[in-house]
């Protein structure tokens, strides 16, 4: 399956997720690529939009493959993997310096996305996780804890492309998985939209006014 860009994948991710409109959701993208895809979700369910801000932790010389990935929150949280940081040599004293320039980075971002407003609840609320694919699954895993820490009724992650031995390993922290295609083989998340660009910082503040009825339609 091939998407035009991340807001066509997000429409048809929307018609998947019809089933939880009436669940009290709230959708959670994890940005910036996760908010386009989010943005039409959160549209078609007329669902609250909010973001996870998290980051890949990069192997030394491979930046692209993640060994882990770290999360905004009142304790950042940390996620690894254990077999890629065995494989590329990655020592958990590196995971750690590289964690701390990447919650840099965060604080950031949340400082010129949030500007000040007040956070989506999530508590019992059910909270839906997209993204615009998944590959190995640390960035993902690393939202979902910091969200499940939030307390929500329900977890549930959806995003249009993804390995499936990966939504298996995911599997156990989430109640529900929604995911359009898993091709086998399975490429970069970018090898199945036609528009793959990089989503801008003015973008994500543009999609984040729209949501809150701050922007222009």
């Amino acid at each position: 399956m091939i998407f035009a860009d991340r807001r066509e994948a997000g429409r048809r991710l929307a018609g998947a997720l019809r089933h939880l409109r009436h669940r009290d959701p709230v959708v959670l993208a994890l940005v910036r690529g996760g908010l386009p895809v989010a943005f039409e979700v959160a549209e078609a369910l007329a669902a609250p939009l909010d973001i996870v801000l998290v980051r890949k932790i990069g192997a030394p010389w491979q930046p692209e493959l993640a060994v882990g990935a770290i999360v905004d929150g009142d304790r950042p949280e940390i996620v690894t993997n254990p077999d890629v940081m065995r494989m590329v040599g990655a020592s958990q004293d590196y995971v750690e310096d590289e964690a701390r320039r990447q919650l840099a980075e965060i604080e950031r971002r949340r400082a010129l996305y949030l500007q000040g407003r007040e956070r989506v609840v999530v508590k019992g609320r059910t909270a839906i996780v997209v993204d615009d694919g998944v590959a190995t699954g640390a960035t993902t895993r690393a939202a979902l804890h910091a969200v499940r820490r939030q307390g929500p009724a329900r977890l549930v992650l959806a995003v249009p492309v993804a390995p499936a031995d990966t939504l298996e390993a995911l599997s156990g922290d989430t109640d529900e998985t929604v995911c359009l295609d898993t091709p086998v083989p399975f490429g970069s998340v970018g090898a199945y939209y036609t528009d793959f660009r990089q989503v801008s910082d003015d973008e994500v503040v543009g999609y984040l006014d729209r949501a809150r009825g701050e922007g222009p339609g």
